[in-house]
């Protein structure tokens, strides 16, 4: 049943003529220049027989119908122009709608192959009323060269009825029912078998079945007839399934004269920026992801994205991070005629913490080597800027995870807290080799470090040595021998991590030597 919250309204799209409709708009091709009077008609394989898939308005008035063979319509109309079935193009033109009608709002979501269905819940006023956003959309679609038909409604499914029709209907909230009442059972949707059984029994409009008892209806029609019929009437709520997320912050700009000047874009992503962090401080929350929308007055749409490592809200930075992506766009910016809306979103936020100061800085080198990531992310793509993050296991190799840094969530981090302390040499090298370089070596026996050891054909006499590390492989993995690691330097002061497999004694084979690290 309907909730008893504020009411929410649908406005719906239909495209009746879109594959004509882009034949005739694309520039510099063969149907561009095609007079709106002359017949046109799509025209797809079905049956082992070519027949028409989609008639333009032209066609329709001479008597043309879907289904219809092309050869009965060619002896019909000699002047037929004919064009191949190019359904790819045509969910592609659909897609680019969808994105273009984000500029009423967020909840956007698709129906059928020419159909899409706006949430405008909240919004109108923005437009100054439902009809005129209804009448502003429906015009601008026009004037991109798209015969569209729109309705508004407290239901889905009553406004994408009513907008099977070219006249352009607000229905007032709670009058669903009554608006529907004239139209054709087709409306429902149902099977042609169904829909001549209503019909049989004289049942020919909605209204002939809104005012009967459901139990007979559902017994001989399907239960699923009355489903249809009560969202049809607004009586069953059904909810619609937006396309893209919904962002938890959002500013944008209007502008009455498009721009289209790199220094007025930059000068509104800042100002949007400021307005987005503003949103995310009142929330206590920062922004993982943001995208920036252009919207061109010629339709055209185009997004940016750019990640942050950690939850950001400082607008300085934000802007600062379009201002990379831009710069680093292999496809640039094309404002083409200008640009009449911009938006800026958050699309991912966290929690935000904020950084405290400390004595020893290391607050600030947090926040430098975030910033330096944000960047990176930012020119060369968020999947290519990697970090390691830290694994249960202490065997070497394994000690360390390879991820893309911003996939990371809150609770997971770059920093690794078992740190040595200030002037303490560290434990483990900041270079491993992957796997570990054999060397020849001459060791104390039977366990003890090394004295010298040959590495690519260089002698290294050992002057300093600490272990051994015994570090004994995972039996649920893969088993193999011990392993006895020693952190040596040499005379000329380089630093190795080598481990010994085995251990000097008359009855075992002689130990294998590895060197598996450098330290700086």
């Amino acid at each position: 049943m309907k909730s008893s919250s504020s009411p929410r309204r649908y406005c719906a799209i239909r495209l009746p003529f879109l594959a004509s409709n882009r034949l005739r708009r694309r520039p510099n091709a063969p149907h561009s220049g095609l007079p709106a009077e002359t017949p046109l008609v799509i025209v797809e394989k079905a049956k082992g027989a070519i027949a028409i898939a989609a008639p333009d308005a032209a066609a329709i008035d001479l008597g043309l119908a879907p289904g219809l063979s092309l050869a009965e319509a060619r002896a019909r109309l000699s002047d037929l122009v004919v064009a191949e079935h190019d359904p790819a193009a045509d969910d592609a033109l659909v897609e680019a709608i969808a994105d273009w009608c984000d500029r009423y709002t967020p909840l956007v979501a698709r129906h059928g192959a020419r159909g899409l269905m706006l949430d405008i819940t909240g919004v109108a006023h923005l437009f100054k009323g439902e009809a005129a956003l209804l009448d502003d959309l429906l015009t601008r679609l026009d004037g991109l060269g798209l015969t569209a038909f729109g309705a508004i409604a407290g239901a889905p499914a009553t406004a994408r009825a009513l907008a099977r029709s070219p006249r352009r209907t607000v229905v007032e909230p709670g009058r669903e029912a009554s608006a529907v009442r004239p139209l054709p059972i087709s409306a429902l949707g149902l099977d042609p078998a169904r829909l001549q059984a209503l019909a049989r029994a004289g049942l020919k409009t909605v209204g002939d079945l809104i005012d009967r008892p459901r139990a007979p209806l559902a017994a001989r029609f399907g239960a699923d007839c009355v489903e249809r019929l009560e969202r049809l009437a607004g009586i069953l709520e059904h909810p619609i399934s937006p396309r893209r997320p919904v962002p938890a912050a959002l500013a944008e700009r209007i502008f009455f004269q498009p721009i289209a000047h790199a220094d007025d874009i930059a000068a509104t992503l800042a100002r949007l920026a400021a307005d987005v962090a503003s949103l995310l401080e009142t929330r206590g929350e920062g922004g993982r992801s943001f995208e920036a929308s252009f919207y061109r007055v010629d339709g055209d749409v185009r997004r940016i994205t750019v990640a942050t490592a950690r939850p950001n809200r400082a607008p300085k930075a934000i802007a600062r991070l379009f201002h990379e992506k831009l710069d680093a766009l292999s496809d640039p910016l094309d404002a083409g005629f200008g640009f009449d809306l911009i938006r800026l979103g958050a699309f991912r936020t966290e929690p935000f913490v904020a950084a405290q100061a400390s004595l020893d800085g290391h607050a600030l080198d947090d926040e430098a080597v975030a910033d330096l990531v944000d960047r990176l992310g930012a020119r060369f793509g968020p999947e290519r800027v990697l970090g390691f993050v830290p694994e249960d296991t202490h065997i070497p190799e394994r000690r360390t995870r390879m991820v893309p840094v911003f996939t990371l969530g809150a609770e997971e981090r770059l920093n690794w807290d078992e740190m040595p302390a200030a002037g303490e040499p560290p434990l483990r090298p900041l270079s491993l080799f992957d796997p570990p370089e054999p060397v020849e070596a001459l060791g104390e026996v039977p366990d003890g470090p090394p004295l010298s050891f040959r590495w690519r054909r260089v002698l290294h006499q050992v002057a300093r040595a600490e272990g051994p590390e015994r570090i004994a492989p995972e039996w649920w993995r893969d088993g193999g021998p011990d392993r006895d690691y020693f952190r040596v330097e040499d005379r000329k002061g380089a630093r190795f991590w080598l481990y010994r497999e085995g251990f000097y004694a008359a009855d075992r084979p002689q130990p294998r030597w590895f060197l598996h690290g450098l330290f700086a």
